[in-house]
């Protein structure tokens, strides 16, 4: 039996919620939004939204920077008071517990005032009596810095070059312990140079403190320090670890750098790039003392790189001779009349508490 197909009535123009021409049309109340196409944008937009973006970062920055200079700047006043109390009224361990109770009572929402920090605090203005200094450099540090450097240096002008190395080279925490550990404030700058007869007198302090002596090289593991190829290879391997060492604004360019001029291949054990100082460093290895005649082959390698490599906006290149020891007296006699800037320093691979320097 055929069935009946059952048939759906139209609906009546009165029911319908919008008229059939308006279906294909969007409204102009709904849309997805997007970005304006570039095509509208000015020609300077994207500059403009660059410098604006900056100066976002930039003050978000300062905030940050503000807020953790007005805390260790309360830490300071903090710890002056419980210092006064204790010489005045002989506080105790008892007293200081008591006071970080209450504190943290009245401030819940606060950190930072515990007893072992509030001793930091007293600890922090003693190691630290004047006002300026806390305001213009300590204050600018992580409290975290702070504490380690009354926990491991003693002496308040190596805390205090410390901070600035800090401030400067933008160290984390455990940076500024790898630099104490090896003493770098007792190294930098330390190397045996003829900078001020090579160098305009502003190069020549920045260059002189850019160089130190010794170095250490204490994580090239099993190479043997009587191969020079071997350690310059545990040091290419050790890339990180050697940058940190060599200090900052050096740019590794490479190992073994083949040079050819006069119809002869040469080859320079390191080569870097110096970003603050803009010139390259070359970078002579020697497994043994010092021995004037190194000077004259790194000299022929620095003229090779000025003549080959160099650019013309690039400042003179600067070599640095590393030697397993010198006489003091002879490398200074070998540099003289030298018109090239020339560093001469030490190389180790032991622990820094058994380094000396000749």
């Amino acid at each position: 039996m055929a069935v009946k197909k059952k048939a759906f009535p139209e609906p009546m123009r009165g029911e319908e919620s919008e008229p059939r021409a308006a279906r294909g049309r969007k409204r102009e109340d709904a849309s997805f939004p997007a970005p304006p196409a570039h095509a509208g944008v000015p020609i300077d937009y994207a500059m403009t939204l660059a410098d604006i973006k900056d100066r976002i970062r930039s003050e978000r920055l300062r905030v940050v920077l503000s807020a953790n200079a007005a805390m260790v700047l309360l830490y300071w006043e903090i710890g002056g008071i419980i210092l006064a109390r204790q010489a005045q009224e002989g506080w105790g361990a008892k007293v200081i517990d008591r006071l970080s109770a209450d504190l943290r009572e009245t401030f819940p929402d606060m950190q930072g005032l515990s007893p072992r920090n509030l001793l930091f605090m007293r600890s922090f203005a003693a190691a630290y009596p004047d006002a300026e200094i806390v305001k213009q450099l300590v204050s600018l540090l992580p409290w975290g810095h702070i504490i380690h450097l009354l926990q491991r240096v003693k002496e308040l002008d190596a805390r205090i070059w410390y901070a600035r190395a800090s401030l400067a080279n933008g160290w984390s925490r455990s940076i500024l312990d790898l630099q104490i550990e090896s003493q770098a404030h007792k190294r930098q700058g330390k190397a045996i140079h003829n900078f001020p007869a090579a160098l305009p007198p502003a190069d020549s302090d920045m260059a002189a403190q850019v160089f130190k002596d010794p170095y250490l090289f204490d994580f090239i593991g099993t190479a043997d320090p009587r191969r020079e190829r071997e350690v310059e290879l545990a040091l290419v391997n050790h890339v990180q670890n050697f940058l940190l060492e060599m200090g900052a604004g050096f740019a590794f360019v490479g190992r073994q750098v083949h040079l050819e001029f006069s119809s002869a291949d040469y080859y320079l054990d390191l080569l870097f790039y110096h970003l603050k100082l803009r010139c390259y460093v070359v970078v002579e290895l020697k497994a043994v003392s010092f021995a004037p005649e190194f000077i004259g082959k790194l000299n022929m390698y620095m003229s090779a790189v000025d003549d080959l490599l160099r650019h013309p906006d690039d400042k003179a290149t600067i070599g640095l001779l590393l030697c397993k020891g010198k006489d003091r007296i002879v490398a200074e006699y070998a540099l003289s009349g030298f018109n090239r800037p020339i560093g001469v320093a030490d190389w180790k691979n032991s622990s820094p508490k058994h380094c000396r320097t000749n």
